[in-house]
Formats: C-alpha cells, structure tokens, sequence
C-alpha cells in the first residue's frame, strides 16, 4: 500500500476519537489516556523482540506519545476547549512547514503552503464555525500550542533516527501508558470504570490510540511528510462530521465550507511535486 493509504488509515481512526472522549467524558483525562494507550499497545506484544531501539528513539517515542497527550490535557483544562483543540490542530501545518527543517533534501514549494493555508482555514471553520469562540486569550493556549509542535517534531523527527521496526511504537505506547498513569495515581481522583466504558476503552485503545499509530509511524517512513501533513487536515473534519451524527446535529454550512477548503487543500499539496533537477552544462 501507499504511505498515503496508511496516514489516511490513521486519520480515519483518530476522526473517532473525540467521539469516543465524549462518551467516557466522566473519566478522569489521564486515566483514560494511560488505560488506552495500554490496551494499544497490546497488538505488538507477541513481537517484543522488535521492541529493542536504542534509549534516543525510546525517549523520542515517549516524548511524541505522551508529551503530546500531557499538554494537551493541560490545554484543555485551562483554556476553552474548543479554541484549545483548534490551536493543537495546527500540527498539521507544522509538519508541512517545518518539514523542509527537519528532513534534509526537501524544500517547500507554493503548493505545499497554499495546500496547508487551505487546510488550517478548513479546520478552523470546522472546529469554531458553531459561534462558541471567546476571543480571549488563555495562557492555556501556550500548552496547546506546545502539543501540536511535540506531535509534528516526533513525526518528522522519525525519519531522522536510525531505521526502528513498526512494532517498536507498540513500546513507545506502553510506557507512554504507564506514564499517564502514573500522572492520574499523582494529579487526579479515583474513577469506577464500568462494564460498558471497559469496551469503550478497548475500542479507543485498539484504534485511535493504538493501531493509528502503527499506521502513521507506517505512513512517514514511506511517504513525503509534507505530503501527509496537509492530507492530516481530514481528521478535524471528519471529527466535526461524526461527532454532529453522534449528537444528531445537522450539517450547516460553515461545514459544508470547511469540507471542501480541507479537501482542495489536500488535492493541491498532495499534488505538488519536486522540481526536475537541473541538467548541468555541456
């Protein structure tokens, strides 16, 4: 399959995690954080022999899944949550641009930007197209902001560490798990977890916080990032789309309008290629 086939993949599981979050709301963040990270990390126990990275990848893999799990808890508590969740969705974004920093040899051409530009409007007009925006400012804002630049750093900052085995996310999510965990043991109350939020768990676990990043860790190592960070805009709209069937919202046309800015902005920055090298003088 493609590396793009595999980061849609992902943003299809991730388009259900908000809704999922809204059904197990009453559990304490990080307790649900740290109990779906475990269960997704269960596929990749049979291959534990993959699990051996050196301690810079395992610090990097941890730092991506839980860093960026532990800001954006932060941001959402502090800040308004629906201005927070847009602020972390610029790591798309992030990763378009920062791309060309991180990865040598790769350069950022008009389509690339235009695409990102067109997914970011798309996004916002999705995410606070309802009117609930403040327009006031939250120091909550600066964790949110930290959390988009963490995720797009571990994606792009992959490509640069020695080639690791798939399966060795499964790690990355273990420990991440572990540590959230621990945070919920430190910082929040106890919770009675049901028979019915025990199968949502495991489908949260098992998909956007499990087999999701099996497939985007798939998805980088074989794609272009730039590529992949504008076809990330998907997943605010397609969030935005499941969450008005799960509440039985209607579509209005401020989603209408995000759908095809989002879409546009794929279709231009996945289109854009590199320029032909130039051929040298005789």
């Amino acid at each position: 399959m493609s590396a793009n086939v595999y980061a849609l993949g992902a943003i299809a599981l991730w388009a259900g995690l908000a809704s999922l979050g809204l059904a197990l709301k009453h559990l304490p963040p990080f307790l649900l954080t740290g109990i779906a990270l475990v269960i997704g990390s269960v596929p990749a126990w049979p291959l534990l022999r993959q699990w051996k990275v050196p301690p810079a990848t395992l610090a990097l893999g941890v730092c991506g899944l839980f860093g960026y799990h532990f800001l954006l808890f932060i941001a959402l508590r502090v800040a308004p949550p629906v201005e927070a969740n847009l602020v972390n969705y610029l790591w798309p974004l992030f990763i378009v641009v920062l791309a060309p920093v991180f990865l040598p040899g790769l350069s950022l051409r008009a389509g690339h930007v235009l695409g990102a530009l067109m997914g970011f409007a798309g996004a916002a007009i999705a995410i606070l197209g309802s009117g609930s925006a403040s327009g006031t400012w939250s120091w909550g804002y600066l964790p949110a902001l930290g959390a988009a630049f963490m995720w797009a750093s571990y994606s792009l900052l992959t490509r640069r560490l020695a080639a690791f085995p798939t399966a060795a996310v499964g790690l990355f999510g273990l420990v991440s798990g572990l540590l959230a965990l621990a945070c919920h043991v430190l910082l929040e109350p106890a919770a009675t977890i049901s028979s019915s939020d025990w199968v949502l768990l495991a489908v949260m676990g098992l998909g956007p916080l499990g087999a999701a990043f099996f497939l985007w860790d798939r998805a980088l190592k074989r794609g272009d990032a730039r590529q992949i960070g504008v076809l990330s805009y998907i997943t605010p709209l397609a969030s935005t789309a499941l969450l008005l069937l799960v509440t039985g919202r209607g579509l209005s046309w401020n989603i209408a309008l995000a759908a095809a800015l989002i879409v546009g902005g794929a279709v231009v920055g996945t289109r854009t290629r590199e320029a032909p090298a130039q051929a040298s003088a005789a």
